[in-house]
């Protein structure tokens, strides 16, 4: 089994996603998850956070709380590459990320692979990847016109791996994983590459939690693979953000009346239950089937440690019995 905490610290926050942060809060926010983290503190990052800023500014707060490269795990899921930004704003996820200096773009092949590994590398510093996967495979494969392009994207990916997996023989690296949104996706190439761990990003929340879903991930579990849970507030919506899955929820549209509508009815019942929405998506989350770590973010350093506190909170059976209802 990998030697991962409970908790991991997701970097997007570090990309300033939503909104820009100085890095002396980004240090804050490092050295409060390390401070109260069980070791060995992991960090989960992508080149896609803020087109390489999470990885540098990770890399600057390690190198400032005088961290040993060898006492932190960093997983990078790599498959975006920093590009010099040629527009006002970057092409990537237009109104996430905040104030970026450069722009990103997919790379995903071998070699395409292969040079977001190195460049990675280069942003964190003194420091390196411990854990690499293939980041949003789902989204790549969401560019197919047909059928045979989405065959020849499939095998980008599975080149991608190949890279991966001869980063792992050569000892560059210590376990090779995957990281998407769409859980449909993990499973296909769960069935062709070898994989040491997954995590699952917006696929099982609160909210959203689709029966086969859970079986897939009890499933990954019986086979000695790691899963991680990830953004189970669902972009900040569950939490009370205004992105659902890091999009606009719009309020005049039948499908965001409807969201807010849900998000009002939960708010209600966790102050009956003198529960934080958090709190409740927290224990979801880490509870779910398979779940051996869940990865959490926060832009408040004086937030991390409740963060991490979440996870042993107390919930009664009446409140989950009652939120089915919602």
């Amino acid at each position: 089994m990998l030697p991962l905490p409970e908790v991991i610290m997701g970097t997007s926050c570090l990309g300033n996603i939503y909104r820009e942060l100085p890095q002396t809060t980004k240090t804050a926010i490092v050295k409060e998850f390390i401070t109260h983290t069980d070791a060995p503190p992991t960090f989960d990052t992508a080149g896609k956070y803020g087109a390489g800023l999470a990885l540098e500014c990770l890399g600057k707060a390690l190198q400032e709380l005088n961290i040993s490269p060898a006492d932190v795990i960093i997983s990078n899921k790599l498959g975006w590459l920093r590009v010099p930004l040629e527009q006002e704003e970057p092409t990537f996820e237009p109104g996430v990320w905040k104030n970026l200096q450069y722009d990103a773009v997919q790379r995903i092949d071998y070699d395409g692979i292969m040079e977001c590994y190195e460049q990675g590398n280069q942003l964190l510093g003194n420091y390196k990847a411990n854990f690499v996967s293939v980041h949003d495979p789902d989204e790549y494969l969401a560019r197919a016109t047909d059928k045979s392009h989405e065959d020849n994207l499939y095998d980008d990916i599975l080149l991608a791996y190949k890279a991966l997996n001869d980063l792992k023989q050569a000892g560059q690296v210590s376990a090779v994983g995957v990281g998407a949104k769409n859980w449909r996706v993990i499973k296909r190439l769960s069935e062709d590459v070898a994989l040491d761990w997954v995590m699952f990003a917006n696929s099982y929340t609160l909210y959203d939690h689709p029966v086969e879903l859970a079986l897939f991930m009890h499933e990954l579990q019986s086979r000695g693979v790691f899963v991680i849970n990830s953004a189970v507030f669902n972009g900040g919506f569950l939490t009370g953000g205004d992105y659902y899955n890091y999009k606009p929820v719009d309020k005049d549209t039948e499908d965001g009346i409807a969201l807010l509508e849900w998000r009002t009815r939960f708010f209600a019942l966790c102050t009956k239950y003198n529960l934080t929405p958090a709190t409740a998506c927290v224990r979801f989350g880490l509870n779910a089937p398979g779940v051996q770590s869940i990865a959490l973010s926060t832009s408040r350093p004086e937030q991390v440690e409740n963060n991490l506190s979440m996870t042993k909170a107390e919930i009664p059976d009446s409140f989950w019995n009652e939120l089915i209802l919602l």
